[in-house]
């Protein structure tokens, strides 16, 4: 057994409790002891939600495990439903809860509800995790409710270009932004406008906002935008089977997938390309001028970020966005890709294969922090789990995923996708590598008369960060930035040599002139070393 200090996802009564959060006029009735009923901080802080979620815990104690926990299960369904009149029930227990074997759906069925309608939830949460279950309960919801409006079999699909024959506007539904997604609600705003300027309207947002009403309203819709696989790609298979409904796949993040998307969606719909979404001669199009991305990329200025070494490790959808851009659009090398998301671990090794790399797959933070260290990035992508490594390693981090912290969860305007997503992702991925370079030109002038002496920057010295005592296998993989191997010692000069080389780069130099020390057999690293291993690597 393997004692894990942070998690990647919660379990999967977590997801289902995000989806029962975002939306309004469904309630969560979850079988769990009173040790599991932590999630309200989630949403409470993290969020900065003014309001707990619409969950109601059964929160039976040791003392109740000898009486009837059943008879708990249905007296908390019934006070929940007289209390809250919600207009779609979701019922399911804890990981804790699941051992006891009460079934609380099968429960609630057996109830006199008044009508409403009641999604029995069967999450596994000893094989499963948080977002396998936030995609598992947006899809029995949508499922549940559109029971009744399912097409006989044989059914001719409609046409996503029908709304010509209706006269009106062509509309899609944007499927899977949540509560604890990425900056989700800013995303919705900007696609939602983005699809306007070209005539496209919005039906359904979902989970996000929407009502079980709005759910039943979906096939309206003449296509769907899976926005976000992690929670909707199930949903979007389940209505293309089902009712017929086409999907887009693309996710406009990035330029380059921004007008990927608009193309794909006015082919879709049959809508006329407009000239802007055209390739120009340059091939270039008029509408991506619309972002200041690609003007300062080919831009002189821009030498500064090219070739710059990127590690990233995300949630699936934004990892492979991440790794496009930064690739395609930035000018970056991208030197680890990774993610936690192994319902879609398929896509981000095709990903990482198309830039010669090999992905990493796993939900160890030790493991990817001993991963970042080995590649030796000068940026890293990644989530809160990163940022904390990154900061121990003295690696500029930009979060690009859940899960988060609350200063990931801006008050102000600060979508991901479309084009103002563009000009944030360029802001939040630029500005570390040149606060980086501040702390690079601060390191080569310290010792100048004009330096007050013992000066920091901004990092507060964290480009020479001490070692910590190793916590685990993992760890000792991945020591911290200024720590030895075993054998090997530094010599005052040697350091002081080392700290004249820059902050990026500094990691890869020490890891070299180790190897060189050890395959020498030498015990002390001086000044005198340092040159000799940087002479051998270079020649």
């Amino acid at each position: 057994m393997e004692l894990t200090l942070w998690t990647y996802e919660g379990p999967p009564h977590v997801g289902a409790m995000r989806i029962a959060t975002s939306m309004e006029g469904v309630h969560y009735v979850l079988h769990a002891p009173q040790g599991d009923t932590y999630a309200d901080l989630l949403f409470t802080m993290i969020e900065r939600r003014d309001r707990r979620p619409p969950v109601t815990y059964t929160t039976f104690q040791a003392r109740d495990l000898g009486g009837d926990t059943a008879e708990l299960v249905k007296r908390s369904i019934a006070e929940a439903v007289a209390r809250f009149q919600p207009e779609a029930l979701l019922v399911g227990e804890s990981c804790t809860a699941e051992l006891i074997q009460d079934q609380p759906g099968s429960l609630a069925a057996t109830m006199d509800l008044g009508g409403i309608p009641v999604v029995s939830l069967d999450l596994p949460a000893y094989s499963k995790k948080e977002n396998w279950g936030a995609a598992e309960t947006l899809y029995q919801l949508v499922r549940g409710l559109l029971k009744a409006q399912l097409p006989s079999p044989g059914f001719e699909k409609p046409s996503p270009q029908r709304w010509r024959q209706e006269g009106r506007r062509p509309r899609v539904n944007l499927l899977g932004p949540s509560l604890l997604g990425f900056r989700c609600r800013d995303d919705v705003r900007e696609i939602t406008r983005l699809l306007g300027e070209y005539g496209i309207d919005v039906t359904v947002v979902a989970p996000l906002g929407a009502r079980p009403a709005d759910l039943m309203r979906i096939p309206t819709a003449d296509a769907n935008v899976c926005l976000y696989p992690e929670v909707a790609a199930p949903l979007c298979s389940w209505l293309e089977r089902s009712f017929g409904m086409a999907t887009v796949r693309t996710v406009p993040l990035g330029i380059g997938a921004t007008v990927a998307f608009l193309r794909e969606l006015h082919a879709l719909l049959g809508l006329e390309l407009p000239a802007e979404l055209e390739a120009g001669a340059d091939g270039v199009c008029q509408a991506e001028r619309r972002s200041r991305l690609p003007w300062y990329s080919r831009s002189v200025d821009s030498t500064y970020l090219t070739a710059k070494r990127v590690f990233i490790f995300a949630d699936a959808t934004h990892a492979i966005a991440a790794a496009r851009i930064a690739s395609q659009e930035l000018g970056f090398k991208v030197v680890g890709l990774g993610t936690y998301s192994r319902e879609l671990a398929r896509e981000v090794r095709a990903a990482a294969a198309g830039l010669g790399l090999e992905a990493l797959i796993t939900d160890d933070y030790l493991a990817v922090e001993a991963a970042m260290a080995a590649a030796a990035p000068e940026l890293v992508l990644g989530t809160q789990m990163e940022r904390h490594s990154a900061k121990r390693l003295g690696i500029p981090c930009a979060v690009i995923s859940s899960p988060l912290h609350v200063q990931d969860v801006p008050a102000r305007y600060s979508p991901q996708m479309g084009w103002e997503g563009a000009n944030v992702i360029f802001d939040a991925w630029v500005h570390p590598l040149m606060m980086g370079l501040e702390e690079h030109l601060i390191g080569m002038f310290r010792h100048d008369f004009e330096f007050v002496d013992g000066h920091l920057s901004h990092l507060e010295g964290a480009s020479a960060p001490t070692a910590e005592p190793a916590t685990s296998s993992a760890t000792a993989a991945a020591p911290a930035a200024g720590s030895s191997p075993a054998g090997l010692v530094w010599s005052p000069d040697g350091e002081a040599e080392l700290a004249k080389i820059p902050f990026f780069v500094r990691g890869k130099v020490r890891k070299n002139t180790e190897a060189y020390a050890r395959d020498r057999g030498l015990a002390l690293i001086d000044s005198e070393a340092l040159y000799e291993a940087k002479a051998h690597f270079s020649s």
